[in-house]
């Protein structure tokens, strides 16, 4: 009986360290800032069996890195139609831009209209592996199935001095750049 008591000493004197050494290491790395935190974000990988077999062209991951910067700057300028019911109306009324859809929506009957509707209307489509980064880039806290950037769109706002106009520039030359390469890919229909 005694060496029972001991033993459980020991073992609670053990833990005790341990929890201390714990401690001690986290103190050590020192306290991440919230900002840190968000700057490093983590990619999302999504399995090749996840995506749609509709999913082609798939974007690689240089052009999704454009593809998402693009789509944040047409963001902040109010330039994007985000979602199937907004792209659906877009494209019936006859706006041009470029179309950006998500490869893992399940069921994918949701968008698998979209590609028909963007070739009848001349519009470069592609596939963006994940929902989530989609929705992320076009500044929603929410997934979101498909994007349309439109340039061209009317601004509601009330335009602004010459930065306004410089960072419409900017954005636009990269719009130009993402809108090309989309182009030159394969986008016709295989059955």
């Amino acid at each position: 009986m005694p060496k029972d008591k001991s033993e459980k000493k020991d073992k609670k004197r053990k833990e005790a360290e341990m929890e201390d050494e714990d401690v001690e290491m986290v103190a050590a790395d020192g306290p991440k800032s919230p900002q840190k935190v968000k700057k490093e974000k983590e990619e999302t990988v999504i399995p090749l069996e996840d995506l749609s077999p509709l999913a082609h062209p798939l974007a690689q991951k240089r052009l999704l890195k454009k593809l998402h910067k693009t789509i944040k700057k047409a963001s902040k300028a109010r330039q994007v139609k985000r979602g199937v019911k907004e792209v659906v109306k877009g494209i019936r009324k006859g706006e041009k831009g470029l179309l950006i859809l998500a490869a893992d929506i399940n069921p994918i009957d949701i968008i698998s209209h979209l590609p028909v509707l963007s070739e009848e209307a001349q519009i470069p489509y592609i596939f963006v592996s994940s929902k989530e980064e989609l929705g992320n880039a076009s500044s929603t806290k929410r997934p979101t199935s498909c994007v349309m950037v439109c340039p061209d769109q009317k601004k509601k706002g009330k335009p602004k001095e010459g930065i306004a106009e410089e960072k419409d520039d900017d954005y636009r030359e990269l719009y130009d750049e993402v809108y090309a390469e989309v182009e030159k890919l394969d986008t016709q229909i295989v059955f």
